[in-house]
C-alpha cells in the first residue's frame, strides 16, 4: 500500500500545472525551433507535415516528401518507445518513469544543437521523436486530459468548458477552461521566444529547450501536499 501511495504522489506531482507551463514552453520552443531553423518543418503538428508531404508526392516533389515523411514516421516511433518506456519503468520508486524520458529528451536535444544544416533531416527526426516521447508522456495537467505540442484540441476543449461554464456557472469548470487557455498562451509564448531566440543563435538554440526541461525533471522530485481524507 505505501508503495502504491509513493506512485500515486509522484503521477500528482508530474501532472501538476507548475510541471506543465515548463513542458509546455518547450513545445512551443520546438516548433518554432524546426521550422525556423531546420527547413520550415514541424515538429510537432504532424498534421501539417502529412499534409505538406501528401502535397509534394502528388506533385512529383518526392525529396520534399521525404523531407516531411521522416519526421512523421520518426514521431510515431517515438509514441512507441513512451510506451516501451511507461510499461517496463512505470514501477520504479527511486525515479519516475517520465523523469526518465525527460532524461532521454533532454540527451537527445543537446545533441540536435550539434549537427549542421546539411544533416536538417537527421535533426527534425530527433525533435519529432523527442515531440512525440513529450505528448505521449504528459498529457494530463491537474486531472484534464491535454497536448503538451499541440493546440488544435487544447483549443477545443477550452471553447467547451467555457460553454460549459456560462451555462452551468461551476467554478470548476471554468477553472478546467482557464487551464485550457492558459496552456495555449504558454505553447505561444515558447514559440515566440523560440523564434527570436533561433534567429540570433542558430542551431544551438535548441539548448533552451533542454533547460526548460531540466527543470521541469527536477519539479517532479518535490514531494505534493498531502491532501488529508483522500480517496484512493
Amino acid at each position: 500500500m505505501t508503495s502504491l501511495m509513493k506512485k500515486v504522489k509522484a503521477s500528482q506531482m508530474s501532472d501538476s500545472f507548475l510541471t506543465a507551463i515548463f513542458i509546455v514552453l518547450s513545445g512551443g520552443f520546438q516548433d518554432a525551433y524546426t521550422y525556423i531553423c531546420r527547413g520550415e518543418v514541424f515538429a510537432n503538428a504532424q498534421t501539417g507535415n502529412i499534409v505538406l508531404m501528401a502535397a509534394n508526392l502528388f506533385q512529383g516533389e518526392l525529396a520534399k516528401c521525404l523531407r516531411y515523411l521522416v519526421p512523421v514516421v520518426s514521431f510515431m516511433i517515438g509514441t512507441y518507445v513512451a510506451e516501451h518506456i511507461h510499461f517496463f519503468y512505470k514501477y520504479k520508486e527511486k525515479i519516475h518513469w517520465r523523469q526518465i524520458i525527460i532524461l532521454g529528451e533532454v540527451l537527445l536535444l543537446f545533441f540536435v544543437g550539434f549537427i549542421p544544416q546539411s544533416f536538417n533531416l537527421m535533426a527534425n527526426a530527433i525533435v519529432s521523436f523527442v515531440c512525440a516521447m513529450q505528448v505521449q508522456t504528459f498529457h494530463k495537467v491537474k486531472g484534464h486530459v491535454y497536448a503538451s505540442t499541440m493546440c488544435i484540441g487544447n483549443m477545443r476543449s477550452a471553447i467547451v468548458s467555457l460553454f460549459a461554464f456560462f451555462r452551468y456557472k461551476d467554478k470548476e469548470i471554468g477553472e478546467k477552461a482557464f487551464i485550457y487557455f492558459s496552456v495555449i498562451a504558454v505553447f505561444a509564448i515558447g514559440a515566440g521566444i523560440g523564434s527570436v531566440i533561433t534567429k540570433h543563435i542558430g542551431e544551438k538554440s535548441i539548448w533552451v529547450s533542454c533547460a526548460l526541461l531540466a527543470i521541469s525533471f527536477a519539479i517532479m522530485f518535490i514531494k505534493p501536499k498531502q491532501r488529508k481524507n483522500q480517496k484512493k
